[in-house]
């Protein structure tokens, strides 16, 4: 059979070895029929062949991001970004700049802003709104979308005020009169949801300025974390429009909100099982985060001795939800960010197997951010996804790292222990949490291959026993999220049979510093064989 294309290198990583290789990949259709040294090549090639010979550059799988909010990051794209305001009066006039070049948009939306990068770390209020958008609703999400921060209209249109009840691991912040100050939190985030119903044409807007930002960075495969805290943003009846259009160049796997309703899922599951667009499980929240006191711990947290978080519903519920949803051979990934939650994790899984008998679940914890060693060998036995995103672990420099005040040296050790998990044999599968942090796979290798800041401290990186090579790295966000999505016989590494998702950097990583990982472009992003980016 002669190949359509061959994308030949001297740097081709397949994913199934621990170094490029020189080589090619013969690409016909949608998939690779052919994956060899330069010396076979001819054999592939026919009269119609395209040969597209790109040097040294590295040639992989395309990208797979495991954990990320899909369209939640679209309108981080689409609105007004706030990342970068340093003070609440500074951050409150981006927003008003924003809405005066915006004047015909009922509501203003605003993303990525968190107080706690803000001189005295002090939650934000309304009132510094008002001062210069008192008339249009004004909505922002925070970079985590944990919390909300809105203005007097915005709490007048939605209704909250004094009497709003506040709903399970939620609160509606005061002021000393009993009114709310504007800023939400957890789930009572989910009041602010009618502020992002938008027409077709936005919709349109936001969905092709998302794919064309991912395959821009290489990524050919995702997991749409639909469900956050109290509520729900994204829609695959929306994605299937794109994909019947023939636009959906992104594979996306969703996932629906683990509550009990498991015959809604069904029909999810029935519906949405094409090559490009799956149903892919149930998500649901065990604890917060261990930055704002909300990630469940073991012991009580050290700059707050008195309190060590705690998980949103009673553990009943819990229980009879992943048991009930794994009779029914759904897959579950727990949000799970301290080290008491994904112990509470890793026994709810393993009473659903005790009660329901062992399968091939694929269950998931989620980010990891501090774990017991007493836990690892568990992921192992359990058949546990790990699933870990390494971007979360930055910080300015080791200064102004929080999880040092919050956990305390011991404890410290052990946050985003990937070294230690790959050591007990865990499944490990990354991804980036975007929006949370940027989408761009390259911070999250270059994370997991150093342990750096963004200064370049600690020197040798933070725990530098928990580094992995950049080929471990690599194979964690291509390989082990095709199999986290049970697509391993389809995705995740160049060989014959398996979908043409490849991908070319603009240069060979196993051959420069791993500071220019920080500085890789992607040159060419290929989805079921036809290029979607570059090129």
């Amino acid at each position: 059979m002669k190949a359509d294309k061959i994308i030949v290198s001297t740097a081709l990583f397949t994913g199934n070895t621990s170094s490029p290789m020189d080589g090619f990949a013969a690409v016909k259709d949608t998939e690779v029929i052919g994956v060899g040294p330069r010396s076979e090549m001819e054999g592939f090639r026919g009269p119609g062949t395209e040969v597209w010979d790109v040097g040294s550059r590295l040639v992989i799988p395309g990208f797979h991001d495991f954990h990320l909010h899909w369209f939640l990051g679209a309108m981080f794209e689409g609105f007004c970004q706030l990342t970068f305001g340093s003070t609440e009066e500074a951050t409150a006039k981006m927003v008003a700049e924003y809405a005066g070049k915006h004047p015909d948009e009922e509501w203003v939306l605003g993303f990525g802003w968190h107080h706690v990068r803000w001189p005295g770390q002090t939650l934000p209020t309304r009132h510094s709104l008002d001062q210069y958008i008192p008339n249009r609703p004004v909505v922002l999400l925070n970079e985590e979308a944990h919390s909300a921060w809105l203005n007097t209209a915005a709490l007048e249109r939605l209704g909250i005020h004094r009497n709003t009840p506040e709903p399970p691991f939620g609160k509606i912040e005061k002021d000393e009169n009993g009114e709310p100050t504007g800023f939400l939190y957890e789930t009572a985030v989910q009041y602010v949801v009618k502020a992002f119903t938008f027409d077709e044409k936005v919709k349109n807007r936001l969905m092709t300025g998302m794919l064309k930002k991912a395959s821009s960075f290489g990524i050919t495969s995702v997991s749409d974390m639909l469900p956050l805290p109290g509520y729900t943003l994204g829609d695959p009846t929306f994605y299937r429009e794109f994909e019947e259009k023939g636009k959906l160049t992104t594979r996306i796997h969703f996932l629906d909100v683990l509550d009990g309703d498991l015959e809604r899922s069904k029909r999810h599951r029935n519906h949405f099982h094409s090559d490009k667009l799956q149903f892919s499980g149930l998500k649901q929240f065990l604890d917060g985060v261990p930055l704002t006191y909300t990630g469940y711990l073991l012991q009580p947290y050290a700059d707050r001795p008195n309190e060590t978080g705690g998980i949103i519903y009673e553990p009943d519920v819990y229980r009879k939800w992943i048991e009930d949803a794994d009779r029914e051979g759904f897959r579950i990934r727990l949000h799970a960010c301290g080290d008491a939650a994904v112990r509470v994790g890793l026994d709810l899984y393993e009473h659903a197997r005790n009660v329901n008998g062992p399968r091939d679940s694929r269950h998931t914890i989620e980010h990891i951010e501090v774990c017991s060693p007493q836990d690892f060998d568990r992921f192992r036995e359990l058949g546990v996804i790990a699933s870990i995103q390494p971007e979360h672990l930055t910080s300015g420099s080791m200064d102004t790292h929080a999880y040092l005040d919050r956990l305390g040296t011991e404890r410290s050790r052990y946050t985003w222990p990937i070294g230690s998990l790959q050591q007990h044999d865990a499944s490990i599968a990354f991804g980036t949490d975007f929006p949370i942090v940027d989408l761009n796979p390259m911070l999250g290798l270059y994370r997991a291959v150093t342990r750096k800041h963004e200064d370049g401290t600690p020197h040798g990186g933070w725990n530098p026993e928990e580094k992995i090579s950049l080929a471990h790295a690599l194979i964690h966000y291509t390989k082990s999220p095709a199999y986290g999505n049970f697509r391993e016989h389809e995705l995740g590494t160049i060989e014959a049979g398996k979908k043409a998702d490849i991908v070319v950097l603009d240069r060979n990583l196993f051959e420069v510093r791993a500071e220019e990982i920080l500085e890789t472009d992607v040159w060419m992003t290929m989805m079921d064989g036809e290029i979607v980016f570059g090129k």
